[in-house]
């Protein structure tokens, strides 16, 4: 088949970029995969972010963005399948088949009986986005857990006293809340057992963000905090070995579904390298982490505090909990979601 796939937001190299472009790699290789986008340069960044093949992969004119009507039309008859990932909005095809993805729980969708009746599947990433998204379309939805590969725990990897927190530093109302955990952490580094740990923030960084990423500097000043933007896939990697604890606060003080945590793939990643999750206790978390089994949820910042002091301060209990981790996060696979596309489009 002849196969396109469009996501707006390529250039954020988020979990959505991720989720896109492993089905446009895994789909490469029996089909015609090219992506709506206008640098070609975004090839070689995919691969070195996400560690992804997409050398059978191509790049066409992003006419989602430019073009008018017409030529969107125009363009998408060509297409037997284009997946689109959707930025709120539902872009017009003519292509055979369509698929739409949602990411983010929309409240409220413009939604077109015929633009609606040219998709044969609508996706989304997580039980809670579908379950917060306009009734009219997540009704019609199912889910597809996004792809995490299993990083793993070499034997000879040693753990450091290190805590670990992967998030975009962007100012999006401080979406991965980094201010929030370097709070917690000040309180945490007052206790005997964790006087000689680190924490260590990984994301990636937009110039745009720049002044926001500064602020959170100088709010852990003096503290042993660590900030390594933009880093390479091989370095996170390393870095999720190496790091005991792993922490997230996405949607921690907010009651808006679109500033929550949409699924929480750093979360998975860090699970499968037997970093210990302790992440906040809302949007798609708890699908993820089985409280107390493979990780620790927590409500408030005294929760994260006293979760972290009692984790570090009881092996026994840090390494069952490591080794539930490590399990549950084999439920994410790359080989479960391949295969949950492959059987969607199955006879298309």
């Amino acid at each position: 088949m002849k196969i396109g796939l469009y996501n707006p937001y390529y250039d954020g190299l988020g979990g959505g970029e991720r989720y896109t472009l492993t089905l446009a790699s895994h789909w490469s290789v029996t089909h015609d995969v090219s992506l709506f986008w206008d640098d070609p340069n975004i090839l070689s960044i995919s691969e070195s972010r996400f560690g992804l093949d997409l050398s059978r992969v191509r790049v066409t004119p992003n006419v989602f963005k430019n073009g008018n009507i017409f030529e969107k039309l125009w363009v998408s008859r060509k297409y037997d399948l284009i997946f689109f990932l959707s930025d709120g909005s539902i872009p017009m095809s003519l292509a055979r088949h369509n698929i739409l993805h949602f990411q983010v729980p929309f409240p409220s969708i413009l939604t077109d009986p015929w633009k609606m009746g040219r998709y044969d599947a609508v996706i989304c990433n997580s039980q809670f986005t579908k379950n917060s998204i306009d009734a009219e379309v997540g009704l019609k939805a199912m889910v597809i857990y996004p792809p995490v590969p299993s990083i793993g725990l070499p034997k000879t990897v040693k753990k450091k006293k290190r805590i670990l927190s992967v998030g975009r530093f962007t100012s999006y109302f401080q979406a991965k809340k980094q201010d929030v955990l370097i709070d917690a952490f000040r309180q945490v580094y007052q206790h005997a057992a964790l006087a000689d740990w680190e924490l260590v923030f990984v994301g990636g960084l937009m110039d745009s963000d720049r002044e926001y990423y500064q602020k959170l500097q100088t709010q852990a000043f003096g503290l042993p905090v660590r900030f390594m933007p933009n880093i390479s896939n091989a370095e996170l990697i390393n870095m999720y070995r190496t790091s005991t604890i792993y922490w997230h606060a996405a949607g921690f003080g907010v009651t808006n579904p679109v500033l929550m945590e949409h699924f929480g793939i750093a979360t998975v990643e860090a699970m499968s390298a037997g970093a210990v999750p302790l992440v906040y206790a809302a949007g798609g978390q708890p699908e993820i982490v089985m409280d107390g089994v493979s990780g620790e949820l927590w409500s408030s910042v005294k929760e994260l505090v006293d979760g972290t002091i009692a984790l570090v301060t009881d092996p026994v209990r840090l390494k069952r909990v490591q080794k539930g981790a490590m399990e549950r996060s084999v439920m994410f696979s790359t080989d479960r979601f391949t295969r949950a596309f492959d059987g969607l489009i199955a006879g298309w």
